[in-house]
This record gives structure tokens, C-alpha cells and sequence, in this order.
């Protein structure tokens, strides 16, 4: 059994989001990916106006879970999400799906469908250069409260501008629909509201509530991977 982790919006570097998480499983010999996003500028095309979106996203979160028969557990934080939800779709090699924080939509759904009318203080837009990031002053305060010093620097080092389009183009399948699916809800996250984590959550086959912020992988490693493992 393998772990594939798909890392959320504006960030580059999955498999270090994961890192810590990831150490934890491999003491159960279990190991893990984190496939590269295109649409964060982590392929051979910048994001933006005519940079890589959500297809992008998409095909390469599965030729990731294509490559190989081992049976293997997605696990999609926050926009992750969006992307898991069409690239396990009839992934024959996925046994379970496992939402942190994340989106959860059915097929014609974006995050756009999710957006509040104002856009959050926390991002920033740039619609002609076709880009949104996260920013940085405010990233620790947002999404990693909680998380050690050293780890939540390292973290906001790692914002990238990602390409805007991704934030309109809905999704072609729901692998929710056809998959065990576990929702994780970090009840301390200032990023994505509780109540609406609570709110996709009931789309899920079971639900998870961890006291932790937006990125309990990275402030609660243990934690994550305990969730994990009693999946397996």
C-alpha cells in the first residue's frame, strides 16, 4: 500500500508538505508520492494566462496512481481536492480517499462554486497576469499557527503564484461518489472554515476531527499518519 498525496493551492514541493507526515508512515514501511502540480508552475510551463490549469492537475495526479498496481490511499488537502476528486476517479489501483481540510465537490463544481463574495484577505489576485497566490504575510497567522517556527518558515517560503483559471474550471467526475471517503476536519484551521469543512464532510463515508490548523501533516504528523494507517 502506497500513499499519494495531492498538496494544496499556491504552494510548489508536495513530497516536503508531506515530509513529516511521510516519515511517520515509512516506521510502518509504508511510502508515499506527492506528484507535481502543473498549474503552480511545478511542470515546463509557467502559471498564468495561458499556463497549465486543472486538466494539467489532473492527468498528472493520475498517471501518477496509473503507474503502478500497488493499492493506494489519495490523500487531497484543501484545493488537492478538487484535483483528486476527477484523477481517482475509476483509478483502479485507489482503495480509499482521504480529504484534510479540503474541497469535496461533485462533477460541474470549481471552487468558485465555494468562493465567498468577497475574496479572502489572505490571497492575492493578479487577473492580468492570470495568476492568485497566497500572502505571505499572512500565511503563518492563517495556515500554520501551529505548526513549529522553523516548519511554518519553510512553508511560507514555498508560495508560488498559481495559475487563476484553476479557481472556474469545474470537474468532470466525483471519485467520492465510488470510494470509501474520509474527511478530516482541523477544527483550528483559520484558512477554510470549519462549518464548511463540516459541510463537505457530511459528503463523506466517515469523519475525522483533529484539533489542529490548516496543515495537521505538517503540526500533527502523527496524528495524520495514525488516521492513515487505520485505513490500511
Amino acid at each position: 500500500m502506497r500513499v499519494v498525496f495531492v498538496h494544496g493551492a499556491c504552494v510548489r514541493d508536495g513530497s516536503w508538505w508531506w515530509h513529516r507526515a511521510a516519515a511517520a508512515l515509512a516506521e510502518h514501511g509504508i511510502g508515499s508520492v506527492a506528484p507535481a502540480l502543473p498549474s503552480c508552475g511545478e511542470g515546463d510551463r509557467p502559471a498564468g494566462l495561458r499556463g497549465p490549469g486543472l486538466l494539467e492537475d489532473v492527468a498528472a495526479v493520475r498517471a501518477v496512481l496509473d503507474e503502478k498496481d500497488e493499492p493506494a490511499v489519495v490523500v487531497a488537502h484543501s484545493y488537492g481536492g478538487i484535483v483528486a476528486a476527477e484523477a481517482a476517479a475509476g483509478a483502479g489501483a485507489v482503495r480509499h480517499l482521504v480529504l484534510v481540510s479540503s474541497y469535496l465537490p461533485e462533477p460541474g463544481e470549481s471552487l468558485s462554486t465555494f468562493g465567498a463574495d468577497t475574496p479572502p484577505p489572505y490571497l492575492s489576485f493578479d487577473p492580468d497576469g492570470g495568476t492568485f497566490t497566497a500572502r505571505p504575510e499572512q500565511f503563518t497567522e492563517t495556515f500554520a499557527q501551529d505548526c513549529p517556527p522553523d516548519v511554518a518558515r519553510r512553508a511560507a517560503s514555498l508560495l508560488v503564484p498559481q495559475t487563476l483559471a484553476v479557481t472556474q474550471q469545474p470537474v468532470r467526475a466525483a471519485a467520492w461518489h465510488s470510494l470509501p471517503t474520509t474527511y478530516v476536519v482541523c477544527t483550528q484551521d483559520r484558512g477554510t472554515p470549519v462549518a464548511a469543512q463540516r459541510e463537505f464532510a457530511r459528503r463523506a463515508d466517515d469523519v475525522v476531527e483533529v484539533a489542529a490548523g490548516h496543515h495537521p501533516f505538517l503540526s500533527r504528523p502523527q496524528t495524520v499518519a495514525d488516521v492513515l494507517t487505520s485505513l490500511l
